[in-house]
This record gives structure tokens, C-alpha cells and sequence, in this order.
């Protein structure tokens, strides 16, 4: 851990990971292990949704429902993208033609 500007600690991702493992195993509730590791609730939670979504993303699986809810998320992602591109194709195919 170090410190950011003097005021907020910055933990490194193997802390970040630690905490999350602990949470997961520990039968603690989210603000115990919170209050045990000196961080705030809500930071903790937000590490185990980006390291859950991280493991989600990270490729194919052999659980089957794993798989199929990365592929979902998967096809949500690359859903997003086509329409932002779809809008900006747009956006700019109007401002080409004044």
C-alpha cells in the first residue's frame, strides 16, 4: 500500500486480490472484512465485481453456465460497440454532407 498524494492509500492488485479471496472464504460479512483490512465497503465491493467480471471475461470455460454467461456478456459488449459505431457512422455522415 502506498499512499496518493498524501491523503488516499492505493493497494496493488495482489492486496486487491487477497481482500476479495478473504471476503469470498472468510464467512465475514462484506463491512467486517472491510473494517478488518482498513478499507472502505464500497471499495471493497467494487474490487470483487471487476476481479468477478475479470474471471467472467478471461476465456473459455469448462463450467457450462460460466461459459454461457460470459458469452452473454460477451455478446452484450460487442452489441454496445455496433450501435455506438452505428451512431457515429451516422453522426458523421450527416456532418460530411452540409
Amino acid at each position: 500500500m502506498t499512499k496518493k498524494n498524501g491523503t488516499q492509500p492505493v493497494f496493488d492488485e495482489a492486496f486487491r486480490r487477497a481482500a476479495v479471496r478473504i471476503l469470498a472464504t472468510s464467512g465475514r460479512s462484506a463491512r467486517q472484512v472491510a473494517a478488518d483490512l482498513g478499507v472502505g465497503f464500497s471499495t471493497l465491493n467494487k474490487w470483487k465485481s471487476r476481479l468477478e467480471e475479470a474471471e467472467l471475461m478471461a476465456g473459455p470455460h469448462d463450467d457450462v453456465m460460466k461459459e454461457l454467461a460470459r458469452l452473454r456478456r460477451e455478446n452484450e459488449l460487442l452489441r454496445a460497440e455496433r450501435d455506438l459505431l452505428k451512431k457515429a457512422t451516422a453522426f458523421f455522415a450527416k456532418e460530411t454532407s452540409r
